[in-house]
């Protein structure tokens, strides 16, 4: 099996490090800084559950380089969704799946313009990890499974073997997967907004009665609107929740959180500005998912101002 990633950072360089590990054919695609490293020492991941190094692997920025794959595991921002899509169209042959691994609920939608809807899986990736800088994924513990769809599809159930055998991957394929993006955006909403707006990992949030409140009302705004929307959570969703977020290391925050702190674009428009817009349409209050979206809206497509404490942090710790 040959599989492209698209998207090398948390998710893709994760769940590619893993398999190149489990000896699967797999290249990269990055760009800018990651790229360069990667070409010149290839990839890190650190992770309670056994660090990985490849000193050398494939990577491209340019996926016409590569190919046709099997799979194309489709893990890009999704600011950068629409010029990613285009640019994988040369590894895209008629068998090939194109699975992709967004946050949000507008993924498949979004690819079906590019690529024949019937060739693309959704999936969900549950999995604390982030970019520490290129070249370096880390892993902070917790779950790592993955949700897709695509039971009894031949090159899904070969996937799914595949990750059978990496450490560190749970790969569940599932026949609808449409419930499952929902339940991961209703979720991920509301920790991406509290720990990006509080600038906190999830441990001091739940520990603190105050800010729980303000999680657990972004948990049941994103609950109303998707019942509203023909998606209701499943009994106990928020018990559920709440409890994943304790699996988590204390410090934990969603990658958006980071991706603020660090002064870079983010999802923010895709999470809890979309869940905001649903919400006026299907005449549902999101107060809190409002508030989050109107005090993060003027750094969401990134910004000098919230790197600038951050890198004076760290000169004053050297």
């Amino acid at each position: 099996m040959r599989l492209a990633k698209m998207g090398s950072g948390a998710i893709g360089g994760y769940l590619g490090a893993r398999l190149v590990q489990a000896d699967e054919d797999v290249a990269f695609i990055a760009r800018g800084p990651h790229l360069e490293a990667m070409r010149r020492h290839g990839l890190q991941l650190e992770s309670p559950l056994g660090n990985i190094t490849l000193p050398q692997v494939t990577v491209s920025e340019t996926p016409a380089d590569l190919g046709l794959v099997d799979i194309v595991v489709f893990a890009v921002k999704l600011y950068d969704i629409e010029k990613a899509a285009a640019a994988i169209i040369p590894l895209v042959g008629p068998e090939t799946r194109i699975l992709t691994l967004q946050n949000g609920i507008d993924s498949i939608d979004t690819l079906a313009r590019f690529a024949p809807r019937s060739q693309i899986v959704g999936g969900a990736a549950y999995v604390s990890v982030h970019l520490q800088k290129p070249g370096l994924v880390v892993h902070r513990g917790g779950v790592t499974l993955f949700t897709v769809g695509g039971r009894g599809d031949a090159m899904m159930e070969v996937l799914r073997g595949a990750c059978s055998r990496a450490v560190g991957v749970e790969l569940q394929t599932i026949g609808d997967v449409d419930q499952v993006l929902w339940t991961k955006f209703v979720t991920l909403c509301a920790f991406s907004g509290a720990t990006s707006l509080m600038r906190a990992g999830i441990g001091p949030i739940l520990a603190d009665p105050e800010s729980r409140i303000f999680i657990e009302q972004l948990l049941e705004e994103g609950m109303a609107v998707a019942s509203a929307a023909g998606h209701p959570m499943a009994e106990g969703h928020a018990e559920h929740a709440m409890s994943l977020w304790r699996t988590f290391p204390p410090e934990t925050q969603a990658s958006m959180a980071i991706d603020f702190s660090r002064g870079r674009p983010t999802e923010l428009a895709w999470l809890s500005g979309r869940l905001r817009t649903l919400g006026n349409e299907l005449g549902v209050p999101t107060p809190a998912h409002t508030a989050v979206y109107r005090a993060l809206h003027l750094h969401a497509e990134g910004s000098e101002l919230l790197r600038r404490p951050r890198l004076e942090a760290l000169e004053r710790e050297v």
